[in-house]
């Protein structure tokens, strides 16, 4: 199960996330729901790299399934809709395949 957590920030948005595990929906290399998890994940991330130019801390461990991110002092409010979009995204695969592969929680920070 890929456990997905969001932190915001009272009033600012969304400003980091975590992610950990394989949803388990189907074998390595045809599990639609980690594709699905991964393409927004990685999307969101390139996104606030190379259209915001913001800076963020990324820590990544393949095995794991980890990619634990988070935007660093001085992001743009674009940086901030590319994270209200993968929640939104999130969301929507949560609704459509349940909690049996993903669980998704958010934390003020």
């Amino acid at each position: 199960m890929t456990h997905i957590t969001v932190y915001q920030t009272q009033g600012l948005g969304f400003t980091a996330f975590r992610c950990i595990g394989h949803a388990g929906y189907a074998d390595a290399g045809e599990d639609i729901v980690c594709a699905a998890i991964s393409v927004l994940v990685i999307n969101t991330i390139n996104s606030v790299e190379r259209l915001a130019g913001d800076s963020f801390h990324l820590e990544t461990d393949p095995e794991s399934g980890l990619i634990d991110f988070s935007l660093k002092e001085g992001y743009s409010k674009e940086s901030l809709l590319f994270l209200r979009s993968l929640v939104l995204g999130l969301q929507g695969i949560q609704s459509n395949y349940g909690n049996d592969y993903m669980t998704l929680e958010f934390k003020e920070v």
